[in-house]
């Protein structure tokens, strides 16, 4: 048939546009729930491959072999350890919401302060003067803020068919893209070459430095660190330990570090008279307290050095987000886009000039044209 308008044509290139957002959408629908475990499966991937390629040079080159091994290791490794933790919290969380939630929060008395030497008498009466003045009314206030903050953070470990559904996809996932990783990945940076040449090609390299930063760097060392201050915990008898254990995973992700939960408990054991099992927490806490300033570092250097209040940012509204597993989400989302915009700025040379002959020499600019 002949084409009766010449040039462009515009309704064929509208038709071809909707078309095309139709299957992208259709797409998306489809695929909607496996994208957060495709997503968390493929962080795991990226950052767990040269492992996985070390397995297969030992296994005599089968990958076979390989991703047999990597599958193992991920289920004792991670998987496992994951689902007991959520699952032993969503078990003692019960008394926790409860206390926080039924007004039993009341200002301490902390008469342990009379028996401070020299200046413990004074320390206690201006401490209840400051409680009397409105410290009890300044608890009331909070009460319903503090049940409803406490409420939320158990509510996302709540979702625990949800979130263990999205672990069995996670390792699904996982196995697929350790079978076929070589594939997968040339794939994603054909795509990326023909939507950007070889720019897009370096920021999908550059996305995987990231993922495999914030992996390594930040969720592997607040999991070695939160595990191990919960094994000292369980040991010493401090009871809750596997939700404290949680507590500190989550402290040690936002960059608070273990000791926020460590130092409590070792005030008391102290405190109770169990001197002996205090002081060997007291020697743990050291030891996992100063841990990441030398894994952390090691790992990163194997991805790419990122700003902590981003890691911050990324977990608070990835759980907020997501869920728990916004938890590892939510930072590799900040730390890939991170990246991609610092290559961008970082091709343009920085202004030199002076501010104030820059805002001078535009304000002449201003007067000329006016």
């Amino acid at each position: 048939m002949k084409n009766l308008q010449g040039g462009l044509d515009l309704p064929q290139m509208l038709f071809s546009l909707m078309f095309i957002l139709l299957m992208i959408i259709a797409c998306l629908w489809v695929v909607q729930p496996f994208i957060l475990g495709f997503a968390w499966a493929s962080m795991v991937v990226i950052a767990t491959w040269p492992l996985m390629i070390k397995l297969q040079h030992l296994l005599w080159g089968r990958r076979s072999l390989a991703v047999i091994a990597m599958t193992i290791l991920l289920l004792l490794l991670f998987i496992i350890p994951i689902a007991v933790l959520v699952n032993s919290l969503i078990d003692n969380s019960a008394p926790v919401i409860a206390w926080a939630t039924q007004g039993h929060m009341t200002v301490p008395q902390l008469d342990w302060l009379k028996e401070v030497p020299m200046v413990g008498d004074k320390l206690f009466v201006s401490y209840h003067k400051l409680v009397d003045g409105g410290g009890s009314a300044i608890m009331s206030k909070l009460q319903p803020y503090i049940g409803r903050t406490t409420g939320f953070f158990v509510a996302q470990a709540g979702h625990f068919g949800r979130f263990m559904l999205h672990l069995g996809l996670m390792l699904l996932f996982s196995v697929l893209l350790y079978w076929r990783g070589e594939q997968v990945g040339l794939g994603i940076r054909h795509f990326a070459y023909r939507m950007g040449g070889r720019r897009g090609d370096a920021a999908v390299l550059l996305a995987g430095q990231a993922i495999r930063a914030v992996a390594l760097g930040v969720v592997v060392t607040a999991l070695v660190q939160g595990v191990l201050g919960g094994i000292g915990l369980a040991i010493s008898g401090i009871p809750y330990a596997t939700l404290l254990t949680v507590v500190m995973i989550l402290s040690c992700l936002v960059q608070l570090g273990p000791l926020i939960v460590l130092v409590p408990a070792i005030i008391w054991l102290y405190w109770s008279g169990d001197t002996t099992w205090g002081t060997v927490l007291l020697v743990w806490s050291c030891v996992v307290g100063t841990l990441d300033n030398v894994l952390r570092p090691m790992l990163i250097r194997m991805g790419a050095d990122l700003p902590m209040i981003l890691i911050l940012s990324g977990v608070i509204g990835g759980l907020v987000a997501f869920g728990m597993i916004g938890l590892f989400i939510g930072p590799v989302v900040l730390a890939v886009s991170y990246r991609l915009v610092s290559v961008w700025m970082h091709e343009a040379p920085a202004p030199d000039d002076d501010p104030e002959t820059v805002v001078e020499e535009l304000t002449e600019h201003d007067d000329h044209t006016a």
